[in-house]
């Protein structure tokens, strides 16, 4: 069979422009990549949700493994995500199989939850510093024994949205550990948010497969564009002020979120 029924260069060249901005600002992976199917190839959304979970996955391994090698995952942290996270994920893929097929219910549902999350994702970005402020304020406030079950919580609610909009694993996920582990080096708390969305987007992404809600052929597209771009992304990344570049990001997810909103 022709190459072309394996991969298709549109894809790829998606792959190759979001694997640049993930590089460059650290998140973009779901919020661009799932919009992005959807309103540009006409992709329908359980379909771009499931390939971008697996996708997410198998980028993210790469990134939790350098991560790691470095030192920079705090497994702790990443072991209390998940506990509530995969729970999360569970019941939000079994209640998805007790509505039935794919219907125009649940693609509703899935365009409503991915405006939602790309619009916390804006905020997320834009007052970032302030919530590191906020948070550093009251570092001795919240006890140990209480940020551990908020980190739960925070796992479990990661694990429901990712798995219906394939978004929040990123920003959302790292700005919640900020809040919550204020003392943490940035660099740990971006390896560990990684760390974590791998078994995260690999379960929910495998939830999906199961619900048929997975193209292949789509999958490999994206892997042979992200993984070169996410590369290129990281050099450039060197020589632009992430201010910039995280202003931009927002300014994009916010007009997404709205074209979103009006699909």
């Amino acid at each position: 069979m022709d190459i072309v029924h394996y991969i298709n260069p549109l894809y790829s060249l998606s792959g190759l422009l979001v694997g640049m901005l993930v590089g460059m600002t650290g998140v973009g992976g779901g919020s661009l990549m799932t919009p992005l199917l959807i309103l540009l190839f006409g992709i329908r959304p359980e379909t771009a949700v499931g390939t971008d979970l697996l996708y997410a996955s198998a980028t993210k391994s790469v990134g939790t493994a350098v991560h790691g090698i470095a030192g920079s995952v705090d497994w702790r942290v990443v072991g209390l995500l998940a506990l509530g996270s995969l729970p999360g994920t569970t019941a939000t893929i079994y209640l998805l199989s007790t509505l039935g097929p794919w219907s125009h219910a649940i693609n509703a549902l899935i365009t409503m939850v991915l405006g939602v999350a790309l619009l916390l994702t804006v905020l997320a970005l834009l007052f970032r510093k302030s919530i590191v402020r906020m948070s550093m304020a009251r570092m001795t406030e919240m006890s140990v024994e209480r940020t551990r079950w908020l980190t739960v919580v925070t796992g479990f609610a990661l694990g429901v949205l990712v798995t219906i909009s394939s978004v929040g694993a990123g920003a959302l996920g790292v700005t919640a550990l900020i809040f919550l582990y204020p003392r943490l080096p940035m660099v740990r708390i971006v390896g560990s948010d990684i760390a974590h969305a791998v078994p995260l987007t690999l379960a929910a992404g495998l939830g999906h497969w199961l619900l048929g809600g997975l193209d292949f052929m789509l999958l490999r597209s994206l892997l042979i564009g992200s993984i070169p771009g996410i590369v290129i992304g990281s050099v450039i990344a060197t020589r632009v002020p992430e201010a910039i570049l995280r202003m931009v990001l927002a300014a994009v997810l916010a007009v997404v979120a709205a074209r979103m909103f009006l699909a």
